[in-house]
């Protein structure tokens, strides 16, 4: 058994460690709420700008953009959001485990896919995994700016411009609720789904619909990948405050198992010294 010492200083570290995990779950509840928020306040932008595009694109006849041709797949490229930092409970290896599960059905060599990585922890797992990682964009703020990704996101779709892949997914974790997150497949490039479009409206436009949708479509593929990221941030901070919750929980269940140990250890030890005292007593006699 243990000494009293050494189960008093297993609770008070295990205290210490509980009062971490408390901060941390309090700040990711508070983190959790603005980036909520922010992903919600970006939905309506996303849903006016697809009907725009869509109203245009499928409204005109003589309308032919490479962003919206298929064409013949030779690489394929994808976008993968993850965090930063661990301690998020299975919200990075939940998508990191749906990606390496379609590449692997997918593909059979390095060469035929290419990875783009927002997060630390996505590039670490890619890098050591062998992948091709072309780019890479680390120490994203809790609260992002389309300016810290704008770089990422123009490289993204001008690498299917220039034929770098032929088709684009993007990887990421769609909130639904602070306790359930879904990990979200979504072809980004070419744009084929815009007839799921639920409204179409008529639009007048000049000079043509070619040259609305030259700028307009690099910036509709721009803001699908702002948004995953804003849902995802939403799903880490989530995650986080989760996962913090559960160590918090578990640290004060051991802390009561150590305690009790603690009050048997020291009632047995309170025992023996009077066992002993009164044997020496019936000894004197």
């Amino acid at each position: 058994m243990a000494s009293l010492r050494d189960i008093q200083t297993r609770i008070n570290s295990t205290k210490k460690t509980s009062q971490i995990t408390k901060a941390m779950q309090m700040v990711s509840a508070a983190k959790l709420n603005r980036a909520e928020l922010n992903a919600k306040s970006f939905v309506p932008y996303m849903e006016k700008i697809q009907e725009v595009v869509a109203s245009i694109a499928l409204g005109s006849n003589d309308v032919n953009h490479p962003m919206l041709v298929s064409r013949p797949v030779k690489k394929t490229g994808y976008l993968v959001i993850t965090s930063d930092r661990g301690l998020a409970g299975p919200y990075n290896s939940h998508i990191l485990r749906e990606v390496s599960a379609k590449i692997d059905e997918r593909h059979k060599s390095t060469d035929e896919y290419a990875i783009i990585a927002i997060g630390r922890v996505g590039r670490d797992y890619f890098v050591k995994k062998g992948a091709d990682v072309v780019l890479e964009i680390t120490g994203i703020s809790d609260q992002p700016s389309f300016a810290d990704i704008m770089q990422i996101t123009k490289s993204t779709v001008g690498m299917f411009s220039d034929g770098t892949f032929d088709e684009l997914y993007i990887y990421y974790s769609h909130f639904v609720s602070a306790l359930t997150q879904q990990v979200t497949e979504k072809k980004l490039l070419p744009l084929t789904d815009l007839g799921n479009s639920t409204k179409l409206m008529s639009y007048e436009y000049e000079p043509s619909a070619e040259a609305i949708l030259e700028v307009l479509l690099p910036q509709y593929a721009e803001s699908l990948i702002y948004g995953a990221l804003l849902d995802g941030k939403a799903s880490e901070h989530a995650s986080r405050m989760t996962a913090m919750k559960s160590a918090t929980d578990n640290a004060s269940e051991l802390i009561d198992t150590l305690t009790l140990s603690y009050n048997r250890a020291r009632q047995a030890a309170i025992t023996q010294e009077i066992t002993e005292i009164v044997g020496g007593a019936a000894a004197l006699e």
